[in-house]
């Protein structure tokens, strides 16, 4: 079976950026650095099959003026005739994913045409468009491969469990699957990192001079933040890898110098941490470690970010969200205000550069942001992004305010657009946001 594995562009749609004033322009996100891990574990389990990637997201960095994304299709398609095409989803990029599957049924209507990743997962009831074959749901390599497998045999897949069939009727679940699956212990699959070779130069985290890679110790998260769907993925369930496992991949990933873990919280169970720590420290192994750590953590085992920063541990991104403790219980952030500043101390005492995050309701007024400038003057940090608290599909926050919301335009679920009505004109309240992005210490952007 030839099989096609395509990672979509990303969103362009950057309100804050448009309106932000020109000194605060380059702070501003444009991207999101990194490669498809899901995909890669898709590569690596049908390696007995004729895989081809496409990662839209590096051919645009490496490539700015390539072709639209009709034209990169039609392009490799007609080199690798697939039997089946792939795409992952998130919210923002919903668009492009349907857009390649339309393209792959304009050139040969008998493609299979499947999708996966975040957005399948939360919001499979989406993907209703009649270039969408099969969803599925999960990280369940396993089922993409009995749908492999079917189609090699000729069977109908709407035989295999697990999936979403898209039909003249509808979306159709065929049924649970029986058997257990373990994507973080005894069913990890190792990403097969080949497929990026061309694109590599282009995995580069701020201006690091060196490409970066991702790596997950842990799938799911056991905090339940009203604004996150990553622990809805996983219907509140937390998985934790082997040690060994994660010793066994960062010894095979020589050409990454810089480790990017790819947790919702790298540190949920400190001891995994501290275990693993130790034998990186053991094995020579010789890096740099870009980590998602939540600020009460930080504040609480100020000892263990110790150990990190000696093993390693270079970048932290930290989510404060807010220093307004009704504005924090309100996320469900489970931490008080107070502990940001003791965090940030910890990381600096450590040579640790933080990435901090604050997210700013559509609701704020003048004094709002007048405020949170004061605040995030007087806890400065190396690298600091404001984005717009955004509902997104398949949070809670979602359920709870849908009815106040003016644009379901997914391409602006990137948390650089506000999909509400906002207090101040549109123009200065995304003026004021931009603005917020001069307050750090650093002149880089991560």
């Amino acid at each position: 079976m030839k099989i096609l594995l395509v990672n979509p562009p990303r969103s362009p749609r950057n309100k804050i950026l448009e309106f932000a004033p020109a000194a605060a322009k380059p702070f501003i996100h444009k991207k999101l650095i990194g490669p498809p891990l899901g995909l890669l574990t898709i590569a690596a389990v049908s390696r007995d099959h004729d895989v081809h990637l496409l990662d839209m997201k590096g051919e645009y960095d490496l490539v700015p003026d390539a072709p639209g994304l009709e034209a990169m299709m039609a392009e490799i398609l007609s080199a690798v005739r697939p039997d089946i095409v792939g795409v992952t989803f998130i919210a923002s990029e919903f668009d492009y994913g349907i857009e390649i599957f339309r393209a792959a049924k304009k050139y040969d209507r008998s493609i299979l045409t499947v999708g996966g990743g975040l957005h399948a997962t939360v919001c499979p009831e989406d993907f209703t468009d009649r270039a969408v074959d099969v969803v599925i749901p999960g990280q369940r390599a396993d089922i993409f491969m009995d749908v492999v497998r079917a189609r090699e045999k000729g069977a109908d897949v709407a035989g295999t469990p697990g999936l979403f069939l898209n039909s003249d009727c509808g979306l159709r679940f065929t049924g649970s699957v029986e058997r257990s699956w373990e994507p973080a212990a005894k069913d990890f699959i190792l990403p097969d990192r080949s497929f990026l070779k061309r694109w590599i130069s282009t995995y580069r985290a701020g201006g690091s001079p060196y490409p970066s890679t991702y790596i997950f110790t842990s799938l799911g998260c056991p905090y339940r933040c009203t604004f996150c769907s990553i622990w809805s993925q996983f219907d509140g369930r937390f998985l934790q890898r082997y040690v060994e496992s994660v010793i066994e991949e960062l010894k095979l990933v020589d050409e990454y110098p810089i480790v990017r873990f790819a947790d919702a919280n790298t540190i949920v169970n400190e001891r995994f941490i501290d275990t693993l720590f130790d034998r990186i420290r053991d094995e020579g192994i010789n890096k740099q470690y870009i980590m998602d750590i939540r600020f009460d953590t930080a504040a609480e085992h100020p000892k263990l970010i110790e150990k990190l920063a000696r093993c390693g541990l270079k970048v932290v991104i930290c989510g404060f969200e807010s220093y307004r403790e009704d504005e924090l219980r309100r996320y469900r952030k489970e931490a008080p205000a107070e502990l940001i500043e003791r965090a940030i101390s910890v990381f600096h005492d450590n040579g640790i550069m933080v990435r901090g995050n604050y997210v700013i309701p559509g609701d704020y007024h003048e004094d709002d942001f007048k405020a949170l400038a004061d605040y995030a003057a007087s806890h400065r940090v190396v690298y600091a992004g404001y984005t717009i608290l955004t509902p997104m599909p398949g949070s809670d926050y979602y359920d709870q305010v849908r009815d106040q919301i003016i644009d379901f335009d997914l391409s602006n679920y990137n948390f650089f657009n506000c999909v509400f009505r906002t207090a101040l004109p549109e123009e200065k309240f995304y003026e004021n946001v931009g603005s917020l992005w001069l307050i750090k210490e650093g002149t880089d952007v991560i």
